[in-house]
């Protein structure tokens, strides 16, 4: 079973564990740094009548940059490097499976708004992805978003983003 576990993890290739951390870690450090440099300029001291607009946020981001340092030098150049593969391309492929269509979806929303692009993202991802029927996807679709306008629009009176082309103006919402 040992011997199954070596050869997978020899035979996969890829950016390293340790890698990727130390990227992540450096990013948290920057965010840290931009949190402090910012929160100084709003000003981080103790004022005549408390403390200043920054002080909180000065010490959140002095506590985040200590993370980043010290995540980014366990990554770099600690003892216990994790050098295995973080993603092979077979999970990458996966990954942006998910990832891209989201994405497409999430700029979709401000184009034809929330009900148009989530029923096109439901049926697509139902019928490439979950390899249901064209008509089973479609149908579900569009009966999960006329739920959901009903209940927003029509039941609570809380209109949804319907986007810059407004699709749905005909229905009067």
């Amino acid at each position: 079973m040992e011997q199954n576990l070596e050869a997978d993890s020899a035979s996969r290739s890829g950016v390293a564990t340790y890698v990727v951390e130390a990227v992540v870690a450096f990013l948290v450090l920057v965010i840290g740094i931009v949190v402090v440099v910012s929160s100084w300029k709003l000003g981080a001291g103790w004022t005549t009548d408390g403390p200043g607009a920054g002080y909180f946020p000065f010490y959140i981001g002095l506590v985040v940059c200590i993370s980043g340092a010290g995540i980014l030098y366990q990554a770099l150049l600690g003892k216990n490097k994790n050098t295995e593969v973080f993603v092979d391309s077979e999970q990458l492929k996966r990954v942006m499976s998910v990832l891209i269509p989201a994405a497409v979806y999430i700029l979709s929303v401000q184009i034809v708004g929330l009900y148009v692009a989530s029923a096109v993202y439901i049926a697509l991802f139902m019928a490439i992805l979950g390899k249901f029927s064209r008509i089973k996807s479609i149908i579900t679709s569009l009966t999960v978003m006329t739920i959901f306008f009903l209940m927003f629009e029509v039941w609570f009176k809380v209109p949804l983003f319907k986007g810059q082309l407004d699709l749905l103006s005909f229905l009067g919402y």
